[in-house]
């Protein structure tokens, strides 16, 4: 399964153009949580720079963000991305009714479906996030919005 998921997650890269946002830190390569703690008080401190200037910040915990995803919202994220019908349709089939199961050691727990959420350890996880959130943008010229994960 997970070199079919890299051959759909190369598709999806050719198909969209997800590094645009020079802020997004997160789940890019040779880029860090330094990285975006470094841009963030280099941007702070420039600013405040002027007189009578202040600074806001807020911080947005993604952890277990993989969680979040709500399948049908993303494919229609997916759709205004312009991915074909098939592949948003496959990401849609991928991502419902998944079952799951706790095991420890030779002991399982019954099965049970989820249709929430990306699988832990999917290679796709990241990247359908970062589609997920990519229009999570500043309206405003003087706002800056940093993603990056701790």
């Amino acid at each position: 399964m997970k070199c079919f998921e890299r051959l759909v997650m190369a598709h999806i890269k050719d198909c969209v153009d997800v590094t645009v946002d020079p802020h997004q830190y997160a789940y890019r390569k040779n880029r860090s949580t330094e990285d975006a703690i470094s841009s963030v008080v280099h941007t702070a401190l420039t600013h405040l720079e002027n007189k009578d200037s202040y600074v806001r910040l807020l911080f947005v915990d993604f952890t277990s963000a993989f969680n979040t995803i709500i399948p049908q919202t993303l494919v229609q994220k997916l759709t205004t991305l312009r991915l074909s019908s098939t592949l948003c349709n496959w990401v849609l089939d991928f991502l419902t009714d998944r079952p799951q199961s706790v095991r420890i050691h030779d002991v399982s727990s019954s099965s049970i479906s989820l249709s929430t959420g990306s699988p832990q350890g999917c290679v796709l996880s990241p990247l359908l996030f970062t589609l997920l959130t990519h229009d999570c943008s500043a309206i405003h010229p003087s706002c800056l919005i940093v993603k990056f994960r701790g």
